[in-house]
């Protein structure tokens, strides 16, 4: 690893431990040259992965859209910010571990919409009725019927 001050291509790690709750190992290490200190982070390489959203359009994923997704539905909700990462991580964990190069829109929100409704119902609904563009009342007593059940 190169020394990103002096660029001398001798380093060495002086201190290495588990960094992003076990996903990645933080590095410390020092130029052999002129003994100055950096950190590297290690991390696994993902495989790209591909959206298919309505219409057949692709696009790369995007973990943010997920996470904003989440953080309006429990606006003004006692979920903590801690609970709403939880969410995006554990949506993020099922998508990546069907170990698919495309996954489709419609898969996410649901595992979206299958955690919200165990964390909150009125987060989960308010995400439902965007992701499923509900078109009128009726629709949106349909799903508060499903929730009482």
């Amino acid at each position: 690893m190169k020394c990103p001050y002096c660029g001398e291509e001798n380093t060495k790690v002086i201190d290495s431990r588990p960094a992003e709750e076990n996903n990645a190992i933080r590095r410390r290490r020092q130029c052999e040259k002129y003994k100055k200190r950096f950190t590297t982070y290690e991390k696994v390489e993902s495989i790209p992965l591909i959206v298919i959203k309505k219409g057949n359009i692709r696009e790369s994923y995007d973990r943010g859209k997920i996470e904003a997704g989440v953080l309006r539905s429990c606006h003004k909700r006692p979920v903590s910010y801690d609970q709403i990462v939880a969410v995006v991580e554990d949506v993020e964990n099922a998508v990546f571990n069907m170990e698919k190069k495309e996954i489709s829109s419609q898969v996410i929100g649901e595992l979206v919409m299958e955690r919200l409704k165990k964390l909150d119902q009125v987060a989960y609904v308010r995400f439902a009725s965007v992701y499923r563009e509900f078109k009128d009342v009726n629709t949106f007593m349909d799903e508060l019927k499903k929730l009482l059940k």
